[in-house]
């Protein structure tokens, strides 16, 4: 059975993911009263310095504030620069900062490492046993609590409110400890109530409580092998590894959690409808295994059970590629904040249409690269539409995802006088970094290639979203013109986006679910490939239902209270579903039309088309016959069914199609090259 690795990954960045945030089951302490009001006794830990520090030290601080931190959590990564900032800012104050680290993976180098980073000043201690974390009811990193001059808790939870679960902000609208500190040192009431901290739960030490029969190496590092380890091993994008017994049994909990709540894998299709190539959902059995092994304790097993690590392709994964460019310059990305979308311009030129078989997009730093999309721009204007990199695609990358490799018969096409870009979508994980992605390709042979795969899209502009909408739908549609394959699917809204259907609706009245996702999320552009491309009849309309949640209950709007309408921008909307499809009727080994030099300076162009259904006439029309339907009826049918005409054309650029019985218009199956929404075959006469 197929196994897909994007299963179980785990991202830091612009999304602080969902399954990054807990840790289920016997670590933590589910405090059942508020700790607000709690007094601390004093304690004594090690910093990672190897300094003995005592809590009573900080008597003589008008307040103190306690943050519960991990070195490898995304969360606790992405807030260490600002407890930094916090710091230093009320050092004058009277107020002490101090880190605690309870977790039974971080060794002192990486706590001294993760300070260094940072730039932390204040101290950071080692909580072996997590006996501090338990005085404190701390249950997550970060968790923060902020003391008063007598050691009493007048505040638990998050540090602000930048990020939180599935969103992040380009900057705090609610700074929970500065504004309790400020009524404190102001001797004013403290208002704020507690928060709900936001992070990875604690990694506590484990007690196995059953031996049973499931074990890490039996059980557990097979499929973990299999779905996470792609991602979750040292120097790439996953915040932490799972490579080990001891990576995964530190994890163990914040695994169970997402697997649990179905907040991992990144899938957001409903099994109701569709099968899909890349499918990352775990199978039931294996989210049962991984769960009874977390309720168990996390048994080690026998060493001699482990399976063989699995073996990575540390160069290209496709075949030895024709081209590879590189990003002209590294591209910087900030410690923290939200980094907009960025557009990269590679260096390459394409005097001629170019067919790509394979594709492959490579970061330097896949640490803070969530997705990459390698796509063309085509010549006639300097502005890049916002709609090319869903519309012009040629490959994407993400993480766990394989390159992007076409049929030898059919492929993408890179029009000539195009432009190669990368569109890159960054996420800050608490160090300031760089990456100089790169891509590689392989060309086709055009004298192989009969179809090409085309992506079209149902838009919809004209929208607007009222304020505080929850559930307000847009609609965009789609008519197939032609039989049609259907290769994949991809939904795209933004922020406010909540879910997405794609429908087929079908001439004779019938109506297919293509693909729904009641669970739409902006961080993961997911494209869905069918297992086997779906014909489409001519005339199909393929509808797609946008939902989008304009309310305060959305933690990632930008702005509840604004109407919403189309824009290329985040904090504004896009309703688009697009189709990777193929005509079925296609043949480029037909070839365009042949041109005859008269000898006058005009052409003589020979058109020939056999339509896939008997028909009683077949009429050729373009821009050199003002486009009339029966202007041009062609000879034909001749013994295999095919019609056929000549016009002669001065030299210039046309568009044409054929009409048959005077009503279905037909791209020329054996001409590639199309243009303006209605894809006219265009011909190009006197032209070398």
């Amino acid at each position: 059975m197929r196994r897909n690795t994007l299963a179980l990954l785990v991202l830091a960045g612009l999304i602080v993911t969902p399954f990054l945030i807990g840790r289920l089951g016997t670590a933590a302490p589910q405090a059942e009263t508020s700790p607000i009001g709690r007094r601390i006794a004093d304690f004594e830990l090690h910093d990672y310095l190897g300094a003995l520090r005592r809590f009573d030290e900080f008597d003589d601080k008008k307040a103190i504030v306690v943050v519960f931190l991990g070195t490898e959590c995304p969360v606790a990564k992405l807030i260490g620069p600002r407890l930094a900032e916090l710091a230093a800012q009320y050092e004058d104050k009277g107020v002490a900062f101090l880190g605690i680290d309870s977790n039974a993976q971080d060794s002192l180098a990486d706590i001294a490492r993760y300070a260094r980073d940072h730039k932390i000043a204040f101290p950071i201690l080692k909580d072996p046993g997590s006996t501090v974390a338990d005085q404190f009811g701390a249950e997550r990193t970060p968790d923060a609590f902020v003391l008063d001059a007598d050691r009493s808790i007048r505040y638990r939870g998050m540090v602000d409110n930048q990020y939180g679960v599935g969103f992040s902000r380009a900057a705090a609208t609610n700074n929970y400890v500065a504004e309790v500190l400020d009524a404190l040192l102001a001797g004013k009431e403290v208002t704020q109530a507690p928060t709900k901290p936001a992070g990875c739960f604690i990694g506590r030490a484990h007690r196995t409580v059953s031996s049973n029969d499931v074990t890490y190496a039996k059980h557990i590092a097979p499929i973990f092998n299999e779905n996470c380890v792609n991602c979750h091993r040292s120097g790439q994008v996953a915040p932490f590894a799972l490579t080990s017994y001891d990576d995964a049994s530190a994890w163990a909990e914040t695994i169970a959690e997402v697997v649990s709540g179905g907040r991992m894998p990144p899938w957001f299709a409903s099994p109701q409808y569709g099968h899909f190539l890349n499918d990352a959902r775990l199978s039931g059995d294996d989210k049962e295994i991984i769960l009874a092994w977390v309720r168990n304790g996390c048994p080690q097993g026998d060493p001699a059970d482990m399976p063989k690590p699995p073996a990575f392709t540390e160069g290209w994964r496709i075949a030895k590629p024709d081209l590879v460019l590189k990003m002209s310059e590294p591209f910087e990305i900030p410690d923290r904040g939200v980094v907009p979308y960025q557009t990269f311009t590679l260096d390459a030129e394409f005097p001629a249409d170019r067919w790509v078989q394979a594709a492959e997009l490579r970061p330097t730093n896949p640490a803070v690269t969530h997705h990459l999309v390698l796509f063309f721009h085509p010549p006639g204007s300097d502005k890049v539409d916002p709609r090319e990199p869903l519309l012009n695609l040629i490959a994407g990358y993400g993480p766990g995802m394989p390159p992007a490799i076409y049929a030898k018969d059919a492929c993408r096409r890179i029009p000539a006088g195009s432009k190669l870009m990368i569109q890159g979508h960054y996420t800050p994980n608490g160090s300031a970094t760089t990456d100089q992605s790169e891509v590689a390709i392989i060309f086709g042979d055009p004298s192989k290639v009969k179809r090409e795969i085309t992506i079209q899209a149902a838009i919809n502009y004209q929208f607007l979203i009222p304020p505080g909408a929850k559930d307000h739908e847009v609609v965009a549609s789609y008519e197939l013109d032609e039989d049609t394959l259907v290769h994949a699917v991809t939904p795209h809204m933004h922020l406010r986006g909540k879910a997405f259907r794609f429908e087929a609706v079908y001439p004779d009245g019938r109506e297919e679910v293509l693909l729904d996702v009641p669970r739409y999320d902006f961080n993961w552009q997911n494209t869905y490939d069918l297992v086997e491309p779906k014909p489409m009849p001519a005339g199909t309309e393929i509808v797609c239902t946008a939902v989008f949640d304009n309310s305060a209950d959305n933690p990632a709007n930008p702005d509840p209270t604004a109407t919403v309408m189309w824009g290329e921008q985040t904090w504004q909307e896009m309703a688009v579903g697009t189709m990777n499809i193929s005509s079925m009727s296609q043949d480029l080994s037909l070839g365009s039309p042949p041109l005859t030099a008269l000898g006058d300076g005009t052409y003589e162009a020979r058109f020939t088309y056999r339509p896939d259904k008997k028909a009683d006439a077949v009429y050729l029309a373009g821009s050199f016959n003002d486009w009339k339907a029966e202007g041009q009826r062609m000879d034909g049918p001749d013994a295999e069914g095919r019609y056929t005409t000549t016009a002669r054309l001065k030299p210039g650029d046309y568009q044409y199609k054929f009409v048959v019985d005077g009503k279905r218009w037909r791209a020329d199956p054996g001409n590639a090259e199309t243009a303006g929404q209605h894809h006219n075959s265009v011909l190009h006469v006197g032209k070398k």
